[in-house]
């Protein structure tokens, strides 16, 4: 199997502060600076990064985002902020976490082609797992499926589909 030329490295999922109010809690821009002196290292790291809700025994995505310059910069940006606290007022009891998948960091550029191509990826499958995902761009679902491989709904796969699933690696 031939190398990849990029490997991204998953890091959490780390829980996210939040400010206890008297009827709610929300994350605040204070959250997210407290959040990152406790992380210096990815602070200043690239990738992409996926917020979610752990509620149970699951952890529901709720919005995928990249940052091409350092997660400090783009994960707690006021707009990003705002989407969090839309998914803290549907989840009263849930924890806020997020997992951020870095490139390593090296010296020279960022390559902001392989973090797009990672975002796009993130959130195909964060719309596969929560169809209420809050991303604008890239949630259209696709128009196609393979039956019991993918997007097929329910029910047993054939002998086919598996063989064939196996041997894609889906």
């Amino acid at each position: 199997m031939p190398k990849t030329e990029f490997s991204f490295e998953v890091h959490g999922p780390f829980e996210i502060p939040t400010y206890a109010g008297q009827a709610a809690r929300l994350i605040r821009a204070d959250e997210g600076r407290s959040f990152f002196s406790n992380y210096p290292a990815l602070a200043k790291a690239a990738g992409c990064y996926v917020f979610g809700m752990r509620a149970g025994r699951g952890i529901t995505p709720f919005y995928v985002g990249k940052a091409c310059h350092t997660f400090e910069q783009e994960c707690f940006a006021p707009d990003k902020i705002n989407r969090y606290n839309e998914a803290l007022v549907d989840y009263p009891r849930g924890s806020p976490v997020l997992f951020l998948v870095a490139l390593p960091i090296r010296r020279g550029r960022r390559n902001s082609q392989a973090i797009g191509e990672l975002e796009d990826f993130l959130i195909q499958n964060g719309v596969a797992r929560n169809p209420d995902l809050l991303n604008v761009k890239g949630t259209r679902a696709p128009i196609w499926g393979i039956a019991g491989v993918v997007r097929s709904g329910g029910g047993r796969r054939s002998a086919e589909a598996e063989a064939f699933s196996r041997m894609m690696n889906i």
